[in-house]
């Protein structure tokens, strides 16, 4: 994935996460930053949230159901896996993905990990802390060799 299939999928969401929260156009469009007659626009597949908006919504509405099942459970790895790209980051704890990973590889305390619906990649270590994540296998390899021998 990248940012703008993000983005377009995101548009396309918005609206089942405002009827999720029962939310009016008004609210939503208080809450996103916009103004209704955008909000209104994005939901006729006319304007779009772009980045900045795509990522409010994911934040503001991490626990919707909506966004979970269609980016795989914890929206903020995928995010940091498409505004970092390849980055080394802070390590993070996470819940070691019991309900959406795959774990791919599994050595001296690291772990390669694939959500199974956004299919991005993430490395975790012994204390399923995040260390890196990308949608590249390639540089989720790559870092592996590099820091986790």
């Amino acid at each position: 994935m990248d940012r703008a299939t993000f983005i377009k999928e995101t548009d396309q969401l918005e609206k089942l996460i405002r009827t999720e929260f029962e939310f009016t156009q008004q609210k939503m469009a208080l809450l996103l930053g916009i103004s209704k007659k955008t909000l209104v626009e994005i939901e006729k597949g006319r304007a779009s949230l772009g980045w900045g908006g795509a990522v409010t919504l994911c934040t503001l509405f991490s626990d919707s159901q909506v966004l979970q099942n269609a980016f795989g459970g914890e929206l903020s790895d995928m995010l940091r896996a498409l505004a970092f790209t390849g980055s080394i980051q802070t390590p993070r704890p996470t819940m070691g993905g019991r309900v959406w990973w795959r774990t791919l590889r599994d050595e001296n305390g690291y772990r390669i990990q694939q959500n199974l619906v956004s299919q991005h990649y993430r490395i975790l270590d012994a204390k399923d802390r995040r260390l890196f994540s990308s949608f590249s296998r390639d540089e989720t390899e790559d870092f592996w060799n590099l820091y986790c021998h």
